[in-house]
Formats: structure tokens, C-alpha cells, sequence
């Protein structure tokens, strides 16, 4: 079965009342995309950020009339329309080619990560199996994929880890598959802890993993390696916590920093580490360092 598709631009604040017009309209499925590559981050709970210029995406049967789609529409938005298109979209297996976007990668030279539906390349090597969800971190991003290659150079047998702000658990799991003795995961959101304890479960290390929320993280904690992909400007914030997280002569990794915000972040920690020289990929930094 074929669809009438329908792009039209919108502005943020006119997003929820377009969205309604289109399914009173008929759509069977409405979405929004990015217009203006402005990139967004894992929000806070209970917050949904959109864009400011978007375009917002709808399916229609294709026995839809467009001519009297695009009447309906200036009738109810007026005069001009926004930018709109219509086209028409044949059908096609949805799961197959969404699944066919996503490969096994390799980070350095023992670290993998695998979808579920393929098979290990190298079945030798340490493979993390990994399916995207909605939780942030599977490896397609230059920062969690700036730790993982740290991770997969590190000494980790034996060592205990904490992933802050661990989104799918993906570096967590990652340090316990190349040896690390216990990973604490912990982040804002309760639905990135249920994501890594199910990922966890499917990679068999939940038993050397604690799931706990920020907020709840006790305050005697303290181990050889602090993980955080955040941002810059929380990591800079949490330069005292993260930094008490630590253990003397344990290693700190931050990531999740544009190039033009390294030196901000290095001075931050600078007091309480040994801070290495940056480490980039595209536009995105990795900071590292060893307590004093």
C-alpha cells in the first residue's frame, strides 16, 4: 500500500496545533525533523525540547484528495501556506530497512558493538550487544564513541567504574565486558536506568552492576575510573562531584564537549588532576586525567 506524504514547516510554538489540524485532517502518523541542524540533547525529565524551525511530516492514505488536503489546510492556517510538499510514498518493509541502518562498529582494536539481528564479525573480540531504544548511547555519536576507544586501550581488569549520566549503559557495560570488577550506572532519567539493566541483561553483567539515580547515589562512593558523556556546561558544573567520585591515582573520562569548550572544562578539573592534552573527533572533544 502506497501514502500520500505531506512536508510542511512549521515553528516550534506551532507545532502541537498543527499536529491536531493533521490527524482532524486524517493523517495516520504525524512526525517532526530538524529543519535547521540544531542539535538537541538528552533533556531533563519531564521535558520535551523541540526545535525552533521544524518540519513536520504526515501520512495520509494515498486515496486522500491532495487538492482538497491543501484547501483544508489554507482554511484553517490562512493565507500563504508555509512552506509545504506532498509526494506520493510506496510502501515498503519499515522494519527491515530502520534495521538495516544500523552495523556492528568497532572501537579500537577489541571493542564492538552488535545489533541483535547480526552476527559478531569477530566473535573473538569483547562485543557488546546492543540494539538502538530511546534511551542516548549507542556508539553512532562521536563522544560516546570517543570513550569507548578510550575503554578499549584502558587496564580495567579488576577496577570498579561509574558511568554518570549513563543514558543505555552502553560504557558501563562496555568496561564490565573488558574486565572491570563492578560499574555503578547511574543518570536523571529512571528510563535510561531501566534501559541499562535490560541491556545489561542481555550482555550477562547485571550481577556486577548498580542502577541508581543521580539524586540517590550514596556519597561514600569513590572508584578507579569516573565516566561521564554529558556536556560541558554540567560537567563543569559537577567538577566537585565527579571529581570526589574519584579515588586517588583513578582516571577521570569526560566527554560530550564541543572543541571550543575544552579549555573551560581542563580548568575545571585541572586542581585535582593531571589533565591530558584533548583528544577530538569532528567537533567533539574528550577530556582525561589521572588524580592526584
Amino acid at each position: 500500500m502506497a501514502w500520500l506524504q505531506l512536508h510542511i514547516g512549521a515553528e516550534e510554538a506551532q507545532v502541537d496545533t498543527l499536529q491536531s489540524l493533521l490527524e482532524t485532517l486524517g493523517a495516520v502518523a504525524v512526525t517532526m525533523t530538524d529543519a535547521a541542524d540544531q542539535p538537541l540533547y538528552e533533556p531533563p525529565p519531564g521535558e520535551m525540547p523541540l526545535w525552533k524551525q521544524i518540519i513536520v511530516s504526515a501520512l495520509f492514505e494515498q486515496t486522500t484528495d491532495a487538492n482538497l488536503l491543501a484547501q483544508a489546510l489554507k482554511s484553517a492556517l490562512g493565507e500563504p501556506l508555509p512552506n509545504y510538499r506532498m509526494s506520493i510514498l510506496e510502501d515498503q518493509h519499515w522494519e527491515r530497512a530502520w534495521m538495516e541502518d544500523f552495523k556492528p562498529m568497532r572501537f579500537g582494536e577489541r571493542l564492538w558493538i552488535i545489533p541483535s539481528w547480526t552476527d559478531a564479525p569477530d566473535p573473538s573480540a569483547t562485543n557488546i550487544k546492543l540494539d538502538p531504544g530511546l534511551a542516548f548511547g549507542t556508539g553512532t555519536h562521536e563522544t560516546t564513541a570517543l570513550c569507548l576507544e578510550w575503554l578499549d586501550q584502558a587496564e580495567l581488569r579488576g577496577k570498579s567504574v561509574i558511568d554518570f549520566g549513563c543514558g543505555s549503559g552502553v560504557l558501563a557495560i562496555g568496561a564490565l565486558l573488558l574486565g572491570a570488577e563492578h560499574a555503578w550506572a547511574c543518570d536523571i532519567d529512571p528510563q535510561a536506568l531501566l534501559a541499562t539493566a535490560s541491556n545489561a541483561a542481555n550482555n550477562g553483567v547485571a550481577d556486577r552492576l548498580t542502577c541508581v539515580l543521580a539524586k540517590d547515589l550514596p556519597d561514600d562512593i569513590d572508584v578507579d575510573i569516573v565516566l561521564a558523556n554529558i556536556l560541558a556546561g554540567p560537567l563543569v558544573e559537577l567538577s566537585g562531584q565527579l571529581s570526589q567520585l574519584c579515588r586517588s591515582k583513578g582516571h577521570i573520562v569526560l566527554s560530550g564537549i564541543l572543541a571550543a569548550q575544552g579549555d573551560s572544562v581542563v580548568e575545571a578539573y585541572s586542581n585535582a588532576f593531571s589533565v591530558d592534552l584533548p583528544t577530538q573527533k569532528n567537533d567533539w572533544l574528550r577530556v582525561t586525567g589521572r588524580k592526584h
